[in-house]
Formats: structure tokens, sequence, C-alpha cells
């Protein structure tokens, strides 16, 4: 969740995924909706405002009128507010949130939430209806928190629906994703992202200029657009950007200027840094021309590159030679 930023929960709008909608609209109607939805895609795509605006309408009894392809729920609707309070009875959110006095988020969503599910699903619904669970994301359950889940995906109840949020569904586990069906977004085209942008400006107070820019090095994801636009953020992936072109003998001179501009920034930096390097290693490993070995050594360096930077962000640990010791495993990756 970026500061600032509206939580899904709290979006008016779905920009992009008009045909996933459409088709799930369809199967409502049909009465044919699966118990349970894996929405799976890139971050920052719209998959949990889908998911928020799934539980609205079923929430809100699902009228649905022959013309209608979108869940759409006016913001007037008593429902919309309960949902973007958390306060509707029959809607249970799964997420990483600071326990009773304390103000460190949990790496992962702790177990005994989970557990909370099936005595949940085990009441009655408050409305009489429908009782919706939403998980954001999957990814943060741990295998505890995976099989608790799992417990109740295997005998769900009568009006019940699972919307699981997921940024890599070939991580989860086999048994989760035989009980889903699988919803696939795809990012967003370059006009989508620029008006998700436009619409969410005024609220973030991002510079109109600096918006074309961001869409388009986005790579369809809103989330990333925002932090491109923010601050120095096209100025942070553009440095990183050349070094990266440069290997695999980066300039010292710019790897120094690099470091320096991570070491003040404290904001999305960090993000946009590890971000560039990851993706020019995916590109390196799916270009075809990198044989086994280096695929092998890209897959290691590109773990060192996750975990160093969770390291970083989270102990706060020197960001000058964070830059230097990843592109030093760039480097020897780059000659094999």
């Amino acid at each position: 969740m970026l500061p600032g930023a509206p939580h899904p929960r709290r979006q008016d709008r779905l920009f992009g995924h008009a045909e996933v909608e459409a088709d799930l609209i369809a199967e409502w109607r049909a009465g044919r909706l699966p118990h349970a939805l894996l929405i799976g895609g890139p971050e920052g795509i719209g998959k949990a405002t889908l998911a928020y605006r799934i539980a609205r309408f079923v929430l809100a009894g699902g009228p649905v009128s022959p013309n209608q392809h979108a869940f759409d729920v006016p913001e007037t609707h008593p429902i919309w507010r309960q949902v973007a309070a958390l306060s509707h009875p029959d809607l249970l959110v799964l997420r990483r949130v600071p326990e009773a006095g304390e103000d460190k988020i949990p790496t992962v969503i702790p177990a005994d939430m989970v557990r909370k599910v099936r005595s949940f699903f085990g009441a009655t619904a408050g409305g009489g209806g429908w009782r919706v669970c939403i998980v954001d994301a999957v990814d943060d359950l741990n295998a505890f928190g995976a099989n608790a889940l799992l417990k109740t995906l295997e005998e769900p109840p009568a009006r019940a629906l699972f919307l699981l949020v997921c940024h890599a569904p070939g991580r989860v586990l086999p048994t989760i994703r035989s009980r889903t069906r699988m919803v696939r977004l795809k990012p967003l085209g370059g006009a989508e992202v620029l008006a998700a942008l436009d619409h969410l400006a005024p609220a973030l107070e991002l510079d109109g200029a600096a918006l074309p820019a961001a869409a388009a090095a986005s790579g369809g994801s809103v989330r990333r657009a925002i932090v491109l636009a923010r601050g120095e953020g096209m100025e942070v992936r553009g440095a990183t950007l050349r070094a990266l072109e440069q290997l695999p003998q980066p300039r010292m001179e710019e790897l120094h200027a690099l470091g320096a501009r991570l070491q003040g920034d404290r904001g999305d930096g960090l993000a946009l840094f590890l971000e560039a390097v990851s993706d020019w290693i995916a590109a390196e490993a799916t270009g075809g021309a990198a044989g086994r070995h280096r695929l092998v050594r890209l897959g290691e360096v590109w773990e060192k590159v996750r975990c160093s930077g969770a390291e970083a962000d989270t102990y706060n640990l020197d960001r000058k030679a964070l830059v230097f010791r990843i592109f030093t495993e760039l480097a020897e990756a780059s000659r094999i």
C-alpha cells in the first residue's frame, strides 16, 4: 500500500480488465461463479480493487441487469461504506496488519488470523446472504496459514466466496490452486495506466507533466507508475538503467552517484532501483541467448537481490554498499 494512495477498498473505478469483469458477471448471472477465485497478476494492476468490487457487489445482493457488465455498486450504497470501513459483518479480510499495541507490520499473515476463517464461515451470515473472505495477498501466507485456509476451501459452506489476491500464482500451493478458479489479470496498457494516473493525480498531488513518462516506464503497473511519478523516481530508474547498460564494467563514478542518491532517499528510491535490476535480470534470462550456467547464475543473483533489498529496507542498511554489492554480482553473471 503506497502512502497517500487510496486503498483498493475505497477505489471507485477499475482501469482495464473490462473483459474479465464481463465474463465474471456473466458467470454470476448464470449461477456459475466459483466459490473461490485466485486473482493473479503483477503488483499494482488492480487485483485487490477487483476483489473489493466483487465483494461489494455480492454483499449488496448481486443485483444485475441483462446489460450490466461490471461489478458497479454506487458509492451512496450503505454496503460501499461498510466495505470501505471494513465494518460489514459478512466480510472477512486477511492481510498483514500490526498487532494491537504494535507498530511493526508482520512479514506474513499470522496463522491465528487465518484460523478465524472456519468460525467466520461457520456462523450464520448477518444479512442472511453471502459471506465473503478476501485474502490480500496469498503470497503473504506461510505454510501453516495456507494449510489453515485450505481446510475451508476444501469444504466451503453455501453462499461462501473466497477472493484470493496473488502476485505470483506459480508459488501458491497446488492444493489451493486446484480448489480455486484462476483469474489472470494482465498488465495494463500505457493509455490505461495514464488514465489511472490522471484519475489519482489530485489526491496524490502528482506532477501532471511527469505522468506520461511514468506511465510509459511503468510496465503496466499503476503502482509502479505512481512511484515513478513521485519525487525523483524517473531519475533513479534512469540512473540504474544507465549503469546496467554498462555491464560488465559499469563506471564507478556513476555507481557512487547512484548509491549516494539512494543513501539520501528514504522513500521509494530503493524499490525503484531493485525493480529496475529485477527487470534487467528477467530480460537477460528470457532473451534466449543465455546458456544454462548463466541462467543458473542469474537466478542466484536475482535471489540475492531480493533478499538484500528486503534486508536493506527492513534494517535501514547502507544503500551505497548495497548498490556496489549487487553490481559486483551482476558483473560476474554478465561475463559468463
